[in-house]
């Protein structure tokens, strides 16, 4: 069972990143910014939107059935690493920095990850 949980969390995390990256490559392809008709048309024209939309349906049904399996206080925790992975990926992809403030935020999460699997652990053994 450990392994469909590393799977299906790699899974997650590759669909929610990749979801993420294409929503700002997105944007980025539609600029400047308009409420027209135009825009819109502008956003459909690169593939870009409909990565996003791929991106978004693989990360909403390997959800629904890690939900299906995991224990939800750890899986919902650990559905957040994606905004760690997300901003690994923007320093290659559209070259952001890593401040200080960023690594300190994406350790908390880790350790919050961390802290919520060691207290599941401890509540199954004593179950």
């Amino acid at each position: 069972m450990k392994k469909f949980y590393i799977i299906g969390f790699i899974l997650l995390l590759f669909f929610d990143t990749f979801g993420q990256t294409s929503f700002k490559l997105t944007a980025l392809s539609a600029l400047p910014f308009e409420a027209s008709f135009d825009w819109l048309v502008r956003i459909f024209t690169y593939g870009w939107a409909y990565l996003v939309m791929l991106g978004y349906t693989g990360a909403f049904i390997t959800w629904m059935v890690l939900l299906k399996k995991a224990p939800v206080g750890p899986a919902f925790a650990a559905s957040h690493l994606q905004v760690v992975t997300v901003m690994f990926v923007s320093v290659i992809v559209f070259n952001e920095q890593i401040t200080i403030t960023r690594l300190l935020g994406a350790l908390c999460i880790i350790i919050g990850i961390i802290f919520l699997a060691l207290a599941e652990q401890r509540l199954q053994r004593k179950s």
